[in-house]
Formats: C-alpha cells, structure tokens, sequence
C-alpha cells in the first residue's frame, strides 16, 4: 500500500509541477502584453471545459479540465483582411482554407472593443510582439536554471570518487559474457589483492586526486609493475599492480562508447586491470548550472530535429515490441510513470527521489522552451517569425521609400497551423500509447 501511494505521489508532484510551469509560462506571456497596453481576455491552464474562473479587472483567470496547456486570450491577434479580399471570386472566398482564414479573423475581431481598437495584438510594433510572444519560452528557461540550480548545487550529483566500487576476477573475452569461465584469465587488481572499498592514495608515488587520474597512469602502464597504495579500514596498503594489455572500447567525455560510421565499436589498446569506481554525490559549484542546461537544450534540440525517424521507432517499439529508447520522446503520461517509479522505490534514498524529480521538471521545462520556439505556429516561435518577417518588410520599404507593407496577415497561415495541430495531435497520441503499453522505466 506505501508503495502505491508512494507512486501516487509521484505522479502527482510531476502533474502539479507541470501545471506551475505551464501558468508561469503564461505569466512571461501575460505581464509584456498586459505592459505593451494589450487587452487580455483570458488567462487560462488547461483546455476544455473550464472548472474554475474569476474576473479580475478585464481578465478572466480560470483553469480548465484538461491540463495540458494554457493560453492568454489577446485582443487583435490577427488583422483584419484587406477590402480587396471580399471582391475575389467564390472559390477564394468560399473555400475550406477560406473559411479557416475568415473564421480565425472573425474570432479575432471578437475580442476587440469598440474602444478598445488600439489595444490589439497585432498593432503593436514588431519588438514588442517579440518580447511578448518570447516572455513565455524564456519564463520556462529561467524556471529550468533554477531548478537545475537546485539539483546541482543543493542536492548534488553522483560523480566518480577514488575509492574502487567493484573488481572484475578475470578478463572477459566476450562484450556479452557476465560470468566467468575456467578458460579466462585473472584480472591484475583481483590477482593483486585489490578490493572494493579500497581508496587510492598514491601509484608510484603520485598522489591519486581523481578516478581518472588513477585510470589515466592505468592505461598507460600496460606490462609494467605498479606499486600502488590504497587506503582499507583506515590503513594504508601497498600493493603492487601490472596492468595487462587489453583490447577495450574508446569512450567519449559522457562515458558512451564510441562507433564508428559504419556503426561498429571504436577499439584501443590500453592497460586494464578490471576495476570500477563508486559514486559520491557532490555538490557542484554556480558555474555547472548554465553548461548543464545548455546541454539539456542541446539534446531537446536533436530529439525535434531527429524526431520523425524518432517517431518511427516509437511506433516499432509500440507495435512491434522492440525496446523503447530511453532518451527518446516521452509523453506527459511517461513523464507521470517514471515521476510515480521513482518515488514507489524505496531503496533510494529520499534526497535522491526528490533530486530525480526537481531534474525531470527542470528537463520538462527544457523541452517546453525549445518546443515553443520552433517557427511554426501556434507555437510562440511561429508569431516570433511573423513579427520578424513583418520588420524586415517594413524596413525593406523604408530604405526603398515604398508605401509601408503593413501588418503580416498571420491568418493566411491557419490551414498551415490546422496541419501542424493535426501532425501534433497524432504524435502525442501516438507516444501516449507507448507510454501505455511499452513504456520508458527508470530501472
């Protein structure tokens, strides 16, 4: 019974995160625009029908069933169409397309008051629109700095240490063997007397400060005799140590083996002597956060661009039963999954539970501000696009001593954004059902 209200917990923590996070990205859209002069309608977390709301002022602030998102509703998002445009022949004005367009400027106009026609949207300058449409997205950065602050400098995280974590008895001959056999030989730490537990203070006289210092002189050191001092139950050891010449896989900064372009594992020769470090976890300074996230934004950044042969292998793992890529996408339901396992395991430490779910809500925020920058709408990026395109014409116009363009008509681009919804709507469907039925564990 703990165990399941534990994961309940989890789940919940993760859902109530996410709802934060989506209303301040709200906020970094509302405080600009409501700043610039805008109208605002609606402050809204959520879609569907509205559970709760109240009037402050001209805004009506309110949360909605189902909370996967929000908005802010601004007078004048789109312009209204050119007189010229009623005069073109049925088939433009009439069309399905059409009708998307003139529903999306009639609903537009709604929001505007009859005193109210120079606080719209779209009549503000283009480095205002910018500023509101980006408030959202960098309301999510800055939540994801905070929170990455905690987890790093607050909670810590696992890094190697000196002291040995494990011993290997023997080199292995096979990537996939997971025992030994009669026929493989000793490793040199087991044969040495080495043992997990033991720390390193010094190899051949050089004072060990760093598990990578310590397999650094390791692998290159490969035939020769170290001797090699080690701290056991508060005592110095001296043991002497040859590493042997092993073939093993090359490794990049992030601990992941290296391939080759034709995918098979990059090799070297180095010393082994078949011994693995433990982990302490260490809090780590200011300065680790910005890198931290930058990477972060790095990894959202490949998982879109990759993200349709991504998908595919989604619907394999779905359908087909393969395993599902851990660094893959995720749905809201995974993230809930993986928040509920984490907290149910009670072999984790509670501190290391909690860091586990500060990341995730740092990563989910990650995600929601590269995610709201791709140039498409309805996403922030695509009215960021339009702004920019709009400035360039206007300053193109300018320079040439041209009548001014105007504003960009953004409704032209509904049957575009119905496409994109569509495309997005099927996806997210699609990685809800992964995450039913083969789901993304933290085991």
């Amino acid at each position: 019974m703990e165990t399941v209200l534990l994961y309940i917990l989890g789940v919940v923590i993760v859902v109530v995160g996410i709802a934060v996070s989506i209303g301040l990205h709200e906020v970094g859209h509302l405080v600009p625009a409501k700043k610039f002069g805008v109208k605002v309608g609606q402050y809204m977390i959520g879609f569907g029908p509205t559970l709760w709301s109240k009037k402050f002022g001209e805004t009506e602030y309110g949360v909605k069933a189902i909370p996967l998102g929000g908005y802010i509703s601004m007078a004048g998002m789109f312009p209204p169409g050119k007189v010229k445009d009623a005069a073109k022949p049925s088939m433009d004005s009439t069309g399905f397309f059409s009708v998307l367009v003139q529903d999306a400027r009639d609903d537009s106009a709604e929001t505007v008051d009859a005193d109210g026609e120079d606080r719209v949207f779209y009549k503000l300058p283009a480095w205002k629109r910018i500023i509101i449409m980006l408030g959202g997205p960098t309301m999510n950065l800055l939540i994801a700095v905070l929170l990455y602050g905690v987890v790093l400098c607050g909670f810590g995280v696992p890094v190697a240490s000196t002291t040995i974590g494990s011993v290997s008895q023997c080199i292995s001959t096979s990537s996939t063997q997971t025992s030994c056999t009669s026929s493989d030989p000793a490793a040199p730490a087991a044969a040495a007397g080495v043992k997990p537990g033991d720390t390193f203070v010094s190899i051949d006289g050089t004072k060990i400060t760093s598990w990578n210092q310590a397999t650094s002189i390791i692998r290159k050191s490969a035939g020769d005799t170290l001797t090699v001092v080690v701290r056991r139950d508060g005592k110095n050891v001296t043991l002497s140590l040859t590493p042997k010449l092993t073939t093993r896989p090359v490794t990049d900064a992030a601990g992941a083996v290296v391939v080759d372009s034709s995918g098979k594992t990059v090799t070297e020769k180095v010393g082994f002597v078949g011994i693995g470090y433990a982990t302490v976890v260490q809090q780590q300074p200011v300065t680790a956060v910005l890198p931290a996230v930058g990477s972060n934004i790095s990894q959202v950044a490949k998982i879109i661009v990759t993200l349709p042969q991504r998908l595919v292998q989604v619907a394999q793992a779905a359908f087909g039963g393969q395993k599902r890529d851990p660094n893959g996408p995720i749905s809201v339901v995974g993230v809930g999954r993986l928040a509920g396992e984490i907290t149910s395991i009670n072999s984790i430490p509670i501190a290391d539970r909690i860091s586990s779910l500060v990341s995730i809500l740092a990563s989910l925020n990650v995600a929601l501000f590269v995610f709201n920058l791709i140039p498409l709408l309805p996403l922030d990026g695509g009215h960021v696009l339009g702004a920019v395109w709009e400035a360039v014409r206007r300053r193109f116009a300018k320079w040439f001593k041209r009548p001014d363009p105007g504003p960009v008509d953004m409704a032209k681009l509904i049957p575009l954004t119905l496409v994109i919804v569509t495309i997005l709507g099927a996806s997210s469907a699609l990685l809800i059902y992964a995450d039913i039925v083969n789901p993304v564990t933290f085991q």
